[in-house]
């Protein structure tokens, strides 16, 4: 069985790009991202499945090479897999976009707190929480 180099190369970039995109803030990015990474995992499948043979049911001997199935459903599933993702992702992003006039992703306020108390106890390499501050002067802080 001999790959096609070109496609595995194509498939190769574009799940490096949809990796980049996915790891944006922006919504639309995502789904961008999104898109890219699921079609060259279908792209992957196929080229995995090896070169096109004849039709499983009309052949002309019983020895000539049949077609896989197996990868074709393994894309139809795929397809169908992305495109409920991409469309919770896309109401995601217009429901954002209603809300709050951007799609872009906002830090949680948790985040930021455990990221001030691990940034203040990064001496200790252990994220000791016994360093003597209380929870509720982070809170005081913060101005909850």
């Amino acid at each position: 069985m001999e790959a096609n180099v070109t496609l595995i190369l194509t498939a190769a970039a574009m799940i490096g790009c949809g990796v980049y995109l996915v790891l944006e803030r922006s919504l639309t990015r995502v789904l961008i991202g999104l898109v890219l990474i699921s079609n060259a995992a279908n792209l992957l499948l196929l080229v995995a499945g090896g070169p096109a043979g004849q039709a499983p049911i009309v052949g002309e001997s019983p020895t000539a090479q049949m077609a896989d199935p197996l990868p074709q459903a393994l894309v139809l599933t795929a397809i169908v897999i992305s495109l409920a993702m991409i469309a919770f992702v896309l109401a995601m992003a217009y429901r954002s976009w209603q809300l709050e006039g951007h799609d872009d992703v906002q830090d949680d306020a948790e985040d930021a707190r455990i990221r001030r108390l691990a940034a203040a106890d990064a001496a200790s390499q252990g994220y000791d929480l016994t360093d003597g501050t209380d929870d509720d002067e982070v809170f005081e802080e913060e101005g909850r």
